[in-house]
């Protein structure tokens, strides 16, 4: 687990406390703000979860990830060049 999982959490689960809050309150500004913040969280959470998978696959398939870059490097000089 790296830090963007693990503050893509926090952040989701302060989310929810303010929108539960401002639920409770009746303040609407309060619930939209811990509604954006959950969804912030997620998608930290899913970055970080996504930079662990590939993480994971270099080190496990170092070759398979070297030949990957090649080809996407390749790709990306191409279409650089405009062929």
């Amino acid at each position: 687990m790296n830090t963007d999982t693990l503050t893509g959490s926090a952040t989701n689960i302060g989310g929810q406390v303010k929108e539960g809050l401002g639920s409770a309150m009746g303040d609407k500004s309060l619930q939209a703000e811990g509604k954006s913040d959950q969804l912030a969280g997620t998608a930290q959470k899913t970055f970080g979860d996504a930079k662990d998978a590939v993480r994971n696959f270099v080190q496990e398939r170092p070759f398979a990830a070297a030949a990957l870059g090649g080809v996407l490097g390749l790709a990306l000089i191409n279409t650089l060049r405009g062929k």
